[in-house]
């Protein structure tokens, strides 16, 4: 039986390598009003990717580093609101929100 190495990646927050499976994959999207970070779970979106744990230590980290303009080699402000709400939100552990938890809270009166 043959071993394969599994990829292994960068955190751009902690700088702590895993295996590409464990990271979440993080792109910038481009639009009038500059470039905006967005989780790429599925590791299918085109561009250059950032790799991050999916934690919010790792991703305070990563923005008081300023780590994801060198890691997507992008100038300027990126806008980091997106993937705050998807790093903040509940998740499963596939590493993807939680969506019956948050069903759960939308139908539910204040």
């Amino acid at each position: 039986m043959v071993r394969r190495a599994l990829p292994e990646r960068t955190c751009v927050g902690c700088r702590r390598r895993a295996p590409a499976s464990e990271l979440l994959r993080i792109v910038a999207v481009g639009d009038e009003a500059g470039y905006s970070l967005r989780p790429d779970p599925a590791r299918r979106m085109p561009g250059r990717g950032a790799n991050m744990h999916p934690d919010p230590a790792c991703f305070a980290l990563a923005v008081r580093r300023r780590a994801f303009g060198r890691a997507l080699r992008i100038t300027g402000v990126l806008d980091h609101g997106e993937l705050a709400e998807h790093i903040d939100a509940p998740t499963t552990t596939s590493g993807q929100p939680d969506r019956t938890r948050v069903a759960s809270k939308v139908g539910r009166p204040t």
